[in-house]
């Protein structure tokens, strides 16, 4: 089989959780430009036809909307039942779902206890719990991918100062810990699933620029070996793609840093 082969995904069925916009909606692009038919899910199920409707439309596959908050147990079941029920299996899962930091104060001793909970249940608790549900499904079928997203916030300590010297909102400590959780449950996850024929990777981007200040974002690139933030639309597409196609089949338990070099420059 030539290498360029083994990233192909013709046919295969991949439910995307918060796929409707971001790095969700790239990587739901990347797999349906090698030939994967998608579930798509938000919070807002209007959010999820849109989106599913653009990648349609761009790729030429089949994508199915759905709506799900993945703090809600009962929610991913009916999730993980519909999109089986759509073709019949489920290939790939990612879950990318996450934020819930609420409006509140983000530094620790200010930081409200519901934030606190909200932001681990759907960062944490709900990626577990659509790898329990979906994870049932690959079972049965004797294989499946799953990719977590976690996060450099879950490796590294940060520097709180370039962003209280610049205006924006501080990463919660809450963040990092629900984000390293990520991180060890695909390690113990991929030690449970592997006898099952169930793969599972997670991949830890770095700061995305999205519209923050200036002044942050040069400080961000400052702090960063590429010397730049990540760009939507391009640098986690082919990871995703990587870890979810038969190219990453010798490859289980490993977290992907796709960080700009961010956590290993001091």
């Amino acid at each position: 089989m030539r290498v360029l082969d083994s990233f192909l995904l013709t046919g295969q069925i991949a439910l995307i959780t918060g796929g409707a916009r971001h790095l969700g909606y790239d990587m739901g692009g990347a797999l349906a430009e090698a030939g994967a038919h998608l579930v798509i899910t938000s919070r807002s199920l209007s959010s999820a036809q849109q989106a599913a409707s653009r990648l349609a439309s761009t790729h030429g596959v089949e994508v199915l909307p759905l709506r799900v908050d993945v703090r809600d147990h009962d929610q991913v079941v009916e999730m993980a039942h519909a999109a089986h029920a759509w073709k019949g299996r489920i290939d790939i899962l990612i879950n990318n779902a996450g934020g819930g930091g609420g409006s509140g104060p983000t530094g620790l001793f200010e930081r409200l206890p519901e934030d606190i909970v909200n932001l681990i249940a759907t960062n944490l608790i709900g990626a577990l719990y659509c790898c329990k549900e979906v994870g049932k499904i690959m079972a049965q079928q004797g294989r499946g991918k799953i990719i977590n997203i976690g996060s450099i916030a879950g490796l590294v300590g940060r520097d709180r100062s370039m962003y209280l010297r610049t205006g924006l909102a501080q990463q919660p400590v809450d963040y990092a810990a629900a984000k390293a959780g990520v991180i060890g449950m695909t390690r113990d996850l991929a030690a449970y699933l592997a006898p099952m024929g169930i793969y599972v990777n997670s991949i830890s981007p770095g700061g995305f620029e999205r519209g923050q200040p200036e002044a942050f974002v040069n400080a961000y690139s400052e702090r960063t070996a590429l010397g730049r933030m990540g760009r939507d639309g391009i640098d986690l597409k082919a990871a995703a793609l990587f870890l979810a196609s038969s190219a990453s089949d010798y490859v289980t338990g490993e977290n992907l840093v796709v960080d700009g070099g961010f956590s290993i420059w001091h």
